[in-house]
């Protein structure tokens, strides 16, 4: 349990520093503008600078943007994955006043493509060790729980405000090679970690009264159980059917390799859930 506890700390440190060596040495000198809250910080960082005698770093105003949305997290998420999920935000902060601002490259669609890259992969591998980057993610997952309404629309909306706002104050190009980053870095989320906002796993288990309370220990989730027969084997054996959402993965792959790391499982994507889901 600690040494999990303690790769899962080293993950979000790792996923912090990428994003912060993305946005240092690849977005911020390109004048390329991330998404998100991240996005936000960069774009009022730059524009208080200029156009008011204020000067804050994007790495403070990204943590104060946090801040509210850390307590709303708590209250309506989870101490566990809110905890992370600030962690990384407050790591990100604290590497992005570290880290030197310095241009690798003078071409500003390289830097609109590593720079999605790296970020996205920083960001990849905390989704996929069960946090988060903050901001937005928490807010998907509030939404999730108290009205099931997709991110989506929400995170088009946040961008669409951050590129319109680019474009007017520094010229369309750089908005439409923020629109590359964009592209980059969901790419690449979605192939390190999902980008569908539920999952339906299927788990065919010898142990599926072991498994299923251990579930129910780890997450409050409605569990079908079905009987399954090995057509080669013919052995028999049962198969637990779950619907969860895609920051309940890490969860859910842990508690079956700890009960039964022999269990057959199959993660597909759910469009959509009709009837009873928990979302509180």
């Amino acid at each position: 349990m600690v040494w999990q506890e303690t790769k899962k700390i080293v993950v979000v440190i790792v996923g912090a520093f990428l994003t912060a060596l993305g946005m240092n040495l690849f977005l911020i000198p390109a004048n390329v503008y991330s998404s998100g809250f991240t996005g936000i910080a960069q774009l009022l960082s730059k524009v208080l600078t200029e156009y008011t005698p204020l000067n804050i770093s994007m790495g403070v105003l990204l943590l104060l943007l946090n801040i509210p949305v850390a307590f709303l997290g708590w209250k309506k998420v989870g101490k566990s994955f809110t905890i992370y999920s600030f962690l990384s935000v407050v790591l990100s902060s604290l590497f992005l006043e570290l880290i030197p601002i310095h241009r690798m490259s003078h071409d500003i669609l390289l830097n609109a493509v590593f720079g999605g890259v790296i970020i996205a992969s920083g960001v990849g591998i905390t989704l996929k060790w069960g946090a988060s980057t903050g901001g937005l993610d928490i807010i998907a997952m509030v939404l999730s729980r108290m009205k099931d309404k997709p991110i989506g629309p929400y995170m088009l909306l946040l961008n669409g405000i951050i590129i319109i706002t680019a474009g007017f104050l520094y010229g369309w190009e750089k908005a439409l090679y923020t629109l590359v980053f964009l592209y980059t870095s969901t790419r690449v989320i979605d192939a390190i970690h999902t980008r569908h906002a539920k999952l339906t796993a299927f788990i065919i288990t010898k142990n599926a009264d072991e498994l299923k309370k251990a579930i129910h220990k780890k997450l409050v989730r409605g569990i079908t159980m079905l009987p399954a027969k090995g057509a080669f084997s013919n052995e028999t054996k049962e198969m637990l059917m779950i619907v969860i959402t895609r920051y309940e993965l890490f969860d859910l792959e842990r508690v079956i390799k700890e009960v039964d790391p022999h269990a057959f499982t199959n993660i597909i994507q759910t469009t959509g859930v009709y009837g009873f889901f928990r979302r509180d």
